[in-house]
């Protein structure tokens, strides 16, 4: 696959409501998700160390793990393998870490040893692509800690801006409310999304709602307050028992009180307007949970993942390149 192929296998998205693209290759009455459209990311290129143009199935694979790792789990990981405590390992102390992590990731795990598919995957996840990047040609160098929860950041806030330049289809810097919307129910199970497509309409034609831009700003605070789920969940779920509903001032005391990140009011109302189901002005925390969780997890192992993901994301180029050049 292409390094733009990889960006469509991370960022679920609807078609940008400002475009006239409208939903394809579904069947009648399923409303299904779209493709990414956005410009090439410089960052993803960093997958594609040989230069050829091309994301391997073993950096395919190194990608989805890292996807997957929490950043707590990697420090704690990190700190058990420097054993000289200097905050910095070498490649082979790395590989250790990225088996440990490789373990608990039940994609890698099942693509490693063949049960899956009728592909075998002999490679170790932890010699993918990005290990020259790390460790230098030779492999001799060694990785800081610092540095490597760097790069685990910047790989987060490009996935979010990727899926903001989507949405701001006429780059304006800001989409609408609508869009943010769309972006919020991307990952909604089928048996929510008819549903939540309906209200993301209902909200278009919402007077209210017609004028309301969001900033990436606001995109990414909303963004960091996923990563943050079982706190916000947990405040959400204090509020709801304490006072018997979770108002639009709950919400935003509970992301500022625990998680430390301010949710501005336009991003409370489209959130409400989505998820206040019987219009009390009580959030249904239980059905928004469900959607933010189910989306998390869709970015830490995306939906088709491994042999099968990969060759998805690739068939539109198999009649330009052989599965052996696609594959090695």
């Amino acid at each position: 696959m292409k390094p733009a192929d990889l960006m469509r296998a991370v960022v679920p998205v609807f078609p940008p409501s400002e475009s006239k693209l409208v939903r394809d290759g579904y069947l009648g009455g399923e409303r299904s998700p779209g493709q990414l459209r956005c410009p090439p990311s410089n960052f993803f290129m960093l997958f594609d160390v040989n230069n050829d143009g091309l994301i391997s199935f073993k950096e395919y694979i190194f990608f989805v793990t890292l996807l997957s790792i929490p950043e707590s789990s990697f420090s704690v990981a990190f700190k058990m393998f420097d054993v000289d405590n200097n905050g910095e390992i070498d490649k082979e102390e790395f590989k250790k870490v990225m088996a440990l992590m490789q373990s608990h990731n039940r994609q890698s795990a099942h693509h490693k040893d063949g049960r899956r598919t009728l592909l075998k995957f002999n490679d170790s996840v932890e010699n993918g692509g990005l290990m020259e990047y790390f460790f230098g040609k030779d492999g001799k160098e060694c990785l800081q800690h610092d540095k490597f929860i760097q790069f685990m950041r910047e790989l987060q806030h490009e996935i979010i801006r990727l899926e903001f330049a989507h949405y701001d289809y006429k780059s304006r810097k800001t989409i609408s409310a609508k869009d943010f919307a769309l972006s919020m129910v991307a990952s909604a199970d089928m048996n929510l999304l008819g549903r939540l497509l309906d209200r993301v309409e209902e909200l278009g034609d919402d007077p209210r709602f017609r004028e309301e831009r969001i900033t990436f700003e606001e995109f990414k605070s909303f963004a960091e307050l996923r990563k943050k789920l079982l706190p916000f969940s947990l405040a959400l779920f204090s509020f709801g028992k304490a006072n018997g509903l979770l108002t639009r001032d709950d919400f935003q005391r509970a992301a500022s009180q625990v998680c430390g990140i301010s949710v501005s009011d336009k991003v409370v109302e489209v959130v409400f307007h989505l998820f206040d189901t019987n219009r009390d002005g009580s959030l249904s925390s239980e059905e928004f949970l469900r959607v933010l969780h189910k989306r998390e997890r869709d970015i830490a192992q995306p939906v088709e993942a491994g042999v099968l993901g990969f060759l998805s994301c690739s068939r539109n180029r198999v009649d330009d390149l052989s599965l052996s050049r696609l594959l090695f």
